[in-house]
């Protein structure tokens, strides 16, 4: 009985997403296919997550489970509800204190499963006026344990406007969601050089009418 409220609950915020945002993926450089991979993403709001999940074909969002902050999803049942049992996030504690198991092992551990992931790599959400904020060295990390996973950026495209931070009503309006090209680790590549790479081939994606703005 959980699983199914579970499944329908999924249902239901896959359709407000898409109802709120008129989502519009576009795959650049990439096909909507069911291969394992780590799709990462810009973040400037607590709905990035449901948004890419939403924007994935039904037979890829079965299989990719967003990496989520369990400080934030464990704090009521209902966001707990959601987390374990609509989206089956992997749930990593941001506090380091808190942790009784490694973040990137439980990443590996999930796409060991046959798992694709969502995740964030500036670590929490961007409030500057830049596009990216630096990014942390996690998906450095998990690139090494698990090199021949395709690395997916995201970029999202007006959803901080959407989805404003401290507003819990959502601003109709269109979002774009854009699928780039795979990146993976090179083999003598250090930390610093593979996260800069990773982080142009996600700023690649922005509009051009940003990335002249950003210019």
């Amino acid at each position: 009985m959980t699983r199914f409220f579970g499944q329908i609950l999924g249902a239901s915020v896959v359709l407000f997403a898409r109802f709120i945002t008129a989502a519009r993926a576009n795959w650049e450089g990439v096909d909507p296919l069911p291969y394992k991979r780590v799709y990462y993403s810009n973040h400037t709001s607590n709905a990035d997550f449901i948004l890419i999940w939403a924007s994935l074909p039904p037979l890829l969002r079965r299989a990719t489970r967003p990496v989520a902050g369990a400080d934030y999803w464990l704090k009521s049942w209902i966001r707990a509800f959601i987390a374990r049992h609509s989206i089956n996030a992997v749930l990593i504690d941001r506090r380091a204190e808190h942790r009784d198991r490694d973040p990137i092992e439980q990443m590996a551990e999930a796409l060991d499963e046959g798992s694709s992931l969502i995740i964030f790599p500036e670590g929490g959400r961007n409030r500057t006026t830049d596009p990216l904020l630096p990014f942390k060295a996690g998906l450095f990390n998990l690139a090494k344990e698990r090199p021949d996973v395709d690395l997916v950026p995201v970029w999202l495209e007006n959803l901080n406007t959407v989805m404003p931070a401290g507003e819990i009503i959502p601003i109709p309006l269109i979002c774009t969601v854009t699928f780039g090209a795979p990146i993976h680790v090179g083999d003598n590549e250090d930390n610093d050089v593979f996260l800069a790479r990773a982080a142009d081939a996600l700023a690649a994606l922005q509009p051009a009418s940003a990335q002249q703005e950003d210019g």
